[in-house]
């Protein structure tokens, strides 16, 4: 793909007029924009500004995450999780542990299979079904998928606490988060109660909130919040709740493994299997039982890059290279990456990568290279598919409510970008001539609401939409 500008006609130079003075209002003066807009079949770029420029993608990191994973694994890529008994089985009794081998499957969740516990259930119906009925020993994670650190290079602490930014391991429950859902009691002064989901029984709940009259203005709001003590793992409720009042918060585990083992438990537990609370470590027989296979990357990355799940990011690239490799690091795949960009025509000083969903203000990416690697995947052979998982303005994912009732709607196909002070929108558009063509809108360092630079991306997007074939003398 060229990137080289090409002459312009009457649409072309109405375009750049319009797109330099969408960019230079004096609201964003201070701000910095990348801007690319080419035409991949002609060759030709339609517009350019500060296009090879290092800024932060935010989560448009993900465009780069899923074409590279699509690319090494394929769309029939599946994760695998084994299970096997340490110690051996008499009488319906497991003398020792149930050992897991996670390799992260992301698809433990209620996203991907309506409640996250059913996987589990049928995981225990299957321990069941090998004649178990009682552990001895404990539910342990075994092997170490995922070696290096569970949560991005310079995630904020702040990100942390959130369910965007949700620790990920080799053992993934319900995408590293649950849901407290806490009701007011029946009378002022009494403890709210709290249950979690999808498990009932992770995390620990502490509960330090109480129960308020029923008043007026910010009394009549539920007031609760929660706090992660990070010695104990328990989660302390705070706060106040109207009487019978409800309300739901999120909190994200700090342990992945332990929240996945946690959930299994309860799954065992809820189907007549007793699980202990000592590993028989000096079990030495080791006995596979069985694998449980998650669905195909085909499925997931629709549930990665619609909703933009940050969680799903960080495997895929972990995956990528465990798979390459048998080293499922960060190290290796920021390696693997950069490899596989530069292939697709990415200019080596045109991308920093540290990790897979763009949580990390360390990522930097340029125009140029989002449309590289966007033209890539045109020519990829499941161009369709990784097409068909973008969100779709006015109708899915982050784009459903935007550039509704324009040509944009229902025919630009892009990921967003959303931190602070970093707002991106990247991907095709098909114009009125029918030509497609490769966008990529980043900015950063802006100190007007984000709703402003949103206006102006959808309107360089919808402004595309009705862009006519410059070399027919078409008009807007």
């Amino acid at each position: 793909m060229s990137l080289a500008p090409s002459p312009a006609g009457d649409d072309r130079a109405s375009l750049v007029r319009a797109v330099d003075s969408l960019l230079s209002t004096p609201e964003t003066r201070s701000a910095r924009w990348g801007v690319l807009i080419v035409d991949p079949d002609r060759g030709d770029t339609l517009y350019s500004r500060d296009a090879g420029k290092l800024l932060v993608p935010a989560s448009n990191m993900k465009i780069l995450t899923s074409a590279f994973a699509l690319d090494a694994l394929g769309p029939d890529f599946r994760w695998v999780t084994r299970y096997a008994a340490r110690g051996t089985v008499h009488d319906s009794v497991l003398d020792g542990d149930l050992l897991v081998y996670g390799r992260g499957d992301p698809t433990v969740s209620d996203r991907m299979a309506g409640d996250a516990m059913l996987p589990l259930l049928a995981i225990a119906d299957s321990v069941r079904a090998h004649g178990v009925r009682r552990i001895r020993g404990m539910l342990l994670a075994a092997g170490n998928a995922f070696p290096d650190a569970t949560a991005g290079f310079q995630w904020g602490w702040e990100d942390l606490e959130t369910s965007s930014g949700a620790q990920v391991d080799e053992l993934l429950f319900n995408e590293g988060v649950a849901e407290l859902h806490v009701r007011g009691g029946l009378r002022p002064g009494d403890a709210p109660s709290v249950i979690s989901s999808p498990a009932t029984s992770y995390p620990k709940i502490q509960v330090d909130a109480k129960t308020i009259a029923r008043g007026s203005g910010r009394d009549s709001l539920p007031q609760v919040d929660v706090v992660k003590d990070t010695t104990t793992g328990v989660v302390v409720v705070t706060g106040t709740i109207p009487v019978a009042d409800t309300t739901t918060l999120e909190v994200s585990f700090s342990n992945p493994d332990e929240a996945f083992l946690a959930a299994l438990r309860e799954a065992l537990t809820s189907r007549g299997i007793a699980v202990g609370d000592t590993a028989h470590a000096d079990a030495a027989r080791e006995d596979s039982l069985f694998a449980v296979t998650s669905a195909p990357l085909s499925v997931v990355l629709g549930a990665f890059l619609k909703p933009s799940q940050n969680q799903i990011g960080e495997v895929l690239v972990k995956t990528v290279a465990l798979a390459r490799t048998d080293t499922g690091t960060y190290r290796v795949a920021r390696r693997l990456m950069g490899e596989r960009l530069r292939a697709w025509g990415a200019r080596p000083d045109g991308f920093l990568v540290w990790d897979g969903s763009g949580m990390s203000r360390r990522d930097l990416v340029s125009p140029e290279t989002l449309a590289h690697v966007l033209d890539a995947m045109r020519h990829n052979p499941n161009f369709q598919l990784y097409y068909d998982a973008l969100p779709v303005a006015g109708v899915d994912g982050t784009l459903r409510a935007r550039m509704r009732s324009t040509r944009a709607e229902a025919n630009v196909r892009g990921k967003t970008g959303t931190l602070g002070e970093v707002r991106s929108l990247s991907g095709f558009v098909t114009t009125a001539g029918g030509r497609q063509l490769i966008f990529s809108v980043l900015c950063n360092n802006y100190l007007v609401p984000t709703s402003y630079i949103t206006r102006v991306q959808d309107s360089i997007a919808v402004r595309l939409s009705r862009l006519h074939d410059d070399r027919s003398g078409g008009r807007n």
